[in-house]
């Protein structure tokens, strides 16, 4: 990945959401919610199982946000990024985030074919601090 595209997407004054955030401390959709949070960021946890995490109101959908993100981050099983990124789309997203393990060669496809800036392959915990 490209440090200048890394270091647009982890810009502190971004809004991001997290797709896939989770309750369950072990879980990597918790890891990210919390460290985006604690490390300053206008951060927005979704999952539509979920109505809060860490004391924060938690979204069912991109859709239901009260604001658009301006990155969202995907912690997710590949063929639901696949979804996401048509979501982003629809809502004018520029920017997508897919973790280690929730990406896929046609959500990827996808995002360069719509104009979505897209990193992955690389950890957005382990970036921002780079």
């Amino acid at each position: 990945m490209e440090p200048d595209l890394i270091a647009e997407f982890v810009d502190r004054r971004n809004v991001i959401a997290v797709v896939g955030a989770s309750r369950n401390p072990e879980k990597y959709g918790h890891k990210v919610y919390k460290d985006l949070k604690e490390a300053g960021y206008k951060v927005y946890p979704v999952n539509p199982n979920a109505s809060e995490i860490l004391g924060d109101r938690c979204y069912p959908s991109l859709r239901s946000l009260p604001e658009r993100p301006d990155v969202v981050t995907v912690v997710v099983p590949p063929r639901v990024t696949e979804e996401v990124v048509k979501t982003c789309k629809d809502l004018g997203i520029s920017k997508v985030w897919m973790q280690p393990g929730s990406e896929s060669d046609r959500a990827i496809q996808f995002c360069r074919d719509a104009g979505i800036k897209v990193v992955h392959g690389v950890c957005i915990i382990v970036q921002r601090r780079v």
